[in-house]
């Protein structure tokens, strides 16, 4: 398989797959979504991979999706062909966001187990990633949360409920400030937070520990888990969640932000998106 946004490896009875736009804080475009899938669903089918570990290239774990096409102008993807989807509707935009759902949801689809192991930014998209995993070990210093929703819509991909308390899934996804790794191990939004020099060798540690099991026995775990999880509504939860993301982003202060970013350019208009909130981090108070 050719790759150019993801690197793969076998390490031993796991698979190491990581994010490889570095220069780009492994945005997740769809073109390295669907090379993700395409490895994982590799990962899953050969019998000698007991588990899988993601982690990002460069500074970054994921900064998020990738919001570049939106400098430019909307079109149909075929410009010979009027009758192919634009972003003409909201069920366009719904169907367009389907597509990186589709990719993303191999993660918690696929039956061997898959890991986590965040540092730097984990905002957005790459939130939505990690919590997909079925386990997420942190940097001390990652940063993770979800700022679009000050302006953008709603998560496109919703496991906050079935990670942390309603409570601080709403103290996050109605502010978008973000929390430290430290504080998210604190109320379960990660299963660990580690030094970040410690960061590589307790994921690999967790990695062999893991792979100390037979695969089919993995599987059968990991899918009573996830079944138990669809019983509460998981999967419904997430076609639900692209449903009311297009309704979000039809709001006027979403149009505003679009406003923004034609007239301003992206980088600046990310930074007036979060300009009332200082620095944006929830703490944690220890109990």
């Amino acid at each position: 398989m050719s790759l150019k946004h993801i690197q793969y490896e076998l390490v031993g009875s796991w698979a190491r797959v990581t994010l490889n736009e570095p220069g780009k804080h492994n945005a997740l475009s769809i073109h390295l979504l669907r090379e993700l899938a395409a490895v994982l669903w590799e990962a899953d089918e050969d019998r000698d991979v007991h588990a899988v570990l993601i982690r990002g290239a460069g500074p970054s774990f994921s900064s998020g999706y990738d919001l570049t096409p939106s400098r430019k102008k909307k079109e149909p993807i075929r410009q010979e062909a009027s009758n192919f989807r634009g972003y003409r509707s909201m069920d366009d935009d719904i169907w367009r966001m389907e597509q990186s759902q589709r990719e993303l949801m191999a993660v918690f689809d696929m039956h061997k187990p898959v890991v986590a192991q965040v540092h730097g930014n984990c905002i957005a998209g790459g939130l939505d990633l990690a919590l997909l995993c079925d386990m997420v070990i942190a940097a001390d210093d990652a940063v993770l949360g979800f700022p679009p929703v000050r302006k953008m819509g709603t998560p496109p991909q919703n496991m906050w409920l079935y990670h942390i308390p309603v409570q601080w899934a709403k103290r996050l996804v109605l502010t978008g400030d973000t929390m430290t790794g430290a504080d998210a191990a604190k109320i379960g939004l990660v299963l660990e937070a580690w030094p970040a020099e410690q960061l590589e060798s307790a994921c690999e540690a967790l990695m062999e520990r893991i792979s100390l099991i037979d695969p089919d026995i993995l599987t059968a775990n990991k899918r009573s888990l996830n079944l138990g999880l669809e019983l509460m509504g998981a999967r419904t939860l997430q076609r639900l969640a692209l449903e009311l993301d297009g309704r979000g982003h039809r709001s006027e202060a979403c149009g505003e932000w679009g406003k923004q970013v034609a007239e301003h350019g992206l980088k600046e208009a990310l930074r007036l998106r979060d300009l009332g909130f200082g620095d944006g981090r929830v703490r944690v108070r220890n109990r």
